[in-house]
């Protein structure tokens, strides 16, 4: 599990350049926040989170399954993601900041992708 990426993924580069082409300025991996998360746009008060389907147990997508060798192990580490992600996202909330999930499956279709970055980050 060393050789899997946590910055810089494929995904986040695309939700990164759609938010750039949109006219969005964002800071990246913001320590001081919980979960350190992946695009924070501190002046409108949003965070942009990039998750990866299997990584993050995405549920009823195809990328999620989980591994027939070691099944156990996989559940167990891709629950304890889903409840350090919950505690993230419940602290990012409590402190005023507005969250938006973005899946790597949802990534692929780049006008879809750009269309739901900017409704976010325009509304109130």
């Amino acid at each position: 599990m060393q050789a899997v990426k946590r910055r810089d993924t494929d995904p986040e580069m695309r939700v990164r350049r759609a938010l750039h082409a949109l006219g969005y300025r964002f800071r990246l991996h913001r320590k001081d926040l919980p979960g350190t998360p992946d695009i924070v746009l501190p002046r409108h008060r949003k965070i942009v989170l990039v998750h990866g389907c299997f990584w993050h147990g995405h549920e009823q997508c195809k990328r999620a399954t989980v591994p027939v060798n070691n099944a156990e192990t996989w559940r167990a580490k891709i629950e304890g993601n889903q409840k350090r992600d919950q505690r993230n996202l419940t602290a990012l909330r409590e402190q005023g900041w507005d969250v938006l999930i973005i899946w790597e499956c949802e990534v692929r279709d780049s006008a879809r992708l750009a269309n739901r970055l900017n409704d976010f980050v325009s509304s109130r």
